[in-house]
């Protein structure tokens, strides 16, 4: 078989052709416009380099796509799938785009379809060509005369018309709800849908407490679904026999009440959640039912949404976070998509739609991670930062990753460090596909010697080194009498999170005395106040760093190059993963800890500490005895974990999840 498929650099066009790949044989076509043809051949490689998969140069808005009449001709009766997914999915964007995209290109895509006469055109709709039908909408119900609120659904409705009306070959339409990120990885290109609320989300948690319930309004359901179901459903039901002619409801078979959605997300984030007072298990007691559908109060409230006056109350309110006030408006769904046809189709696939609450916190964090921007609105951050190189290392996953993701959104120039060059390689596209600049150098920070050919290059290849960020470190948790014959733990932490550390300090100092300039961001961990049993390795290696940084900041302070220690708290990286017992501990997010560091980067303090951290050392120091017999009983609540003893991973108990709530962020 073979496939033609435009938007393949497209969100859900990307997984789609993942599918295909594994999952059919073929060569499989990419309509490429020329200008886009370096972002393709880097998705290319990211599939593996494939030569399965050959760009065609083109144009959504040209007739035929634009595509060179002689591979048409070439390719006549020999392309059985044509997959068309290129359109605009924005509900903000104009009508003129609107139109041109998803109109004309559909218009320009099913005539490409008929020059070669493609076996199958399969088009990518949404459930916007419903509008606002109100009631139950099937696979088989389109023009049932539904009012369409935006250009949005307008023009989705009217590609969709074409397709069935003016097709010249057989056809197939998807219909896919709310399309959020994988629900394994989290992975979204763009702010869209549910995400719109979650810088709100991200600032209630930060300033609120997150038992605090807030009032909220039911707008009603909506419906959501990630990224991997609608690809994976495209490539099963594309290939299924004997469905030509037909629609597929790729949504969630459940509707999804909006504000259980939001407090879904908000848990996620750790923010406080919404209570409705009045919601629907109070209104539908009304006789609202017997007014015409345009006086019932939701159709009431949605109406009043969409006047001029409310738009400018949303924007100077939900619109300072990002929330446009088209999308409040259509948030929520008067219409139930019902999918039975769907998932009669998909029988024996073993294709579900995952429940939300399984992997909200996978899309949060992604999010917040690798999506938030909030730091280009931050005009310390920026001006402190644009322009700037950040040497990050450890730079590949966690802290050290979401450090050099921010950083460069704010203008900085990341110098990327760590073992695995190929991860480098990943963190460095990511940045670069967000408009950012970065440099990828591989290098053991265990190994003095390799330390030092990379200061060496590093120096050579930069006019200035900026900042360096200490971030690459080992923990070991494990208790003195289990390390006993284990002395190279203490070895091995000291090798990575000491020696290399000052190694690459002083590779890069002749650099920033030169320059008569430069910051060092240690991460430290909030262990060096606490003194938790267990990690002696690991709090002596960041003990003595924070002790060399301490006594050279006085010898370099002339020379404008200072320090900043973050004693920080447990936060959810990979380094944990091994500790189980973890997992339902307190920590706090990689975004989070990456504030911290660039917040150290932009004001540059001696330290920074949280408050247990800042408690733990007054406790030292004033009563240090009690402070020890306080540890002894954590030493006893807390047991040396799995790993460390060679067994099977337990759950933690309801005393050490207590212990460690109350005791927020310390290393157990």
């Amino acid at each position: 078989m073979s496939y033609f498929v435009t938007g393949a650099t497209g969100f859900i066009g990307r997984y789609l052709v993942s599918e295909l790949l594994a999952n059919r044989e073929g060569t499989i076509y990419l309509l490429c416009r020329g200008g886009s043809r370096a972002r393709l051949d880097a998705l290319i490689t990211q599939w593996g380099g494939s030569s399965r998969l050959v760009p065609v140069i083109g144009d959504l808005r040209a007739d035929q796509l634009g595509v060179d009449p002689d591979w048409i001709a070439e390719h006549d009766g020999k392309i059985d799938h044509f997959f068309h997914l290129a359109a605009i999915y924005d509900m903000t964007a104009s009508d003129e785009m609107n139109e041109e995209l998803n109109v004309g290109g559909t218009r320009a895509a099913l005539s490409l379809a008929g020059a070669i006469n493609a076996g199958v055109f399969h088009q990518v709709s949404s459930i916007a060509a419903s509008g606002d039908y109100a009631g139950l909408y099937d696979e088989s119900m389109f023009d049932e005369g539904q009012g369409l609120p935006s250009a949005y659904h307008r023009t989705k409705f009217e590609s969709e018309k074409i397709v069935r009306e003016e097709s010249p070959v057989p056809w197939r339409v998807y219909r896919p709800a709310v399309v959020v990120g994988h629900s394994e990885t989290g992975a979204m290109d763009k702010i869209d849908g549910p995400y719109y609320f979650f810088p709100l989300f991200k600032r209630m948690r930060d300033n609120l407490p997150s038992w605090l319930p807030l009032v909220g309004v039911d707008l009603g359901d909506t419906n959501v679904v990630p990224v991997d179901y609608v690809a994976k459903a495209m490539d099963y039901l594309g290939h299924v026999p004997g469905h030509d002619g037909e629609a597929f409801h790729l949504v969630n078979p459940e509707p999804q009440n909006t504000v259980e959605l939001f407090n879904t997300f908000a848990a996620a984030a750790k923010a406080p959640q919404f209570a409705v007072p009045i919601d629907r298990t109070v209104t539908n007691r009304l006789p609202t039912a017997l007014l015409p559908r345009q006086f019932r109060p939701g159709a009431l409230f949605g109406a009043a949404l969409r006047t001029a006056p409310a738009h400018l109350v949303l924007n100077q309110t939900l619109g300072r976070f990002g929330i446009p006030a088209e999308v409040l408006e259509h948030a929520a769904f008067p219409t139930v998509y019902a999918s039975k046809s769907t998932q009669k189709a998909l029988a024996g696939s073993g294709l579900a739609v995952p429940d939300l609450e399984s992997y909200a916190g996978t899309l949060w964090s992604y999010w917040e991670d690798m999506l938030d921007d909030s730091i280009k609105s931050d005009r310390a951050a920026t001006s402190a930062l644009k322009g700037k190189t950040v040497v990050i290392t450890g730079a590949s996953s966690g802290i050290g990753l979401v450090t050099a993701v921010q950083v460069a959104k704010a203008g900085a120039i990341p110098i990327l460090v760590a073992r695995g060059k190929d991860k480098l390689e990943q963190t460095k596209a990511l940045i670069e596909s967000q408009g950012g600049q970065a440099y990828a150098y591989g290098c053991d920070l265990s190994d003095l010697q390799a330390i030092d050919a990379l200061t060496t290059q590093l120096s050579g290849d930069f006019e200035h080194i900026d900042y360096v960020v200490n971030n690459a470190g080992r923990s070991i948790r494990r208790s003195l009498k289990l390390s006993e014959d284990r002395f190279h733990d203490f070895e091995r932490t000291m090798q990575l999170n000491y020696f290399g550390a000052i190694r690459l300090i002083m590779g890069l100092l002749p650099k920033m005395r030169e320059q008569k300039s430069g910051h060092v961001v240690n991460i430290s961990s909030i262990g060096v106040l606490t003194n938790p049993p267990r990690f002696s390795a690991y709090v002596a290696s960041k003990a003595a760093l924070d002790a060399w940084s301490n006594v050279v900041s006085s010898e370099l302070v002339g020379d404008g190059v200072s320090f900043t220690s973050i004693h920080m708290p447990l936060v959810r990286t990979p380094m944990i993963a091994p500790t189980k017992m973890y997992d339902r501990f307190p920590t706090i997010s990689p975004g989070q800890a990456a504030s911290m560091v660039v917040s150290a980067l932009v004001e540059r303090p001696h330290e920074i500490n949280t408050l247990t951290g800042n408690l733990g050392a007054l406790a030292h120091t004033l009563a240090p005895k009690v402070a020890f017999r306080i540890l002894n009983l954590a030493y006893q609540v807390f047991p040396d974990s799995a790993a460390a003893k060679g067994e099977t991973a337990a759950a933690p108990t309801n005393e050490q999840v207590m212990m460690s709530r109350v005791l927020k962020g310390v290393h157990w």
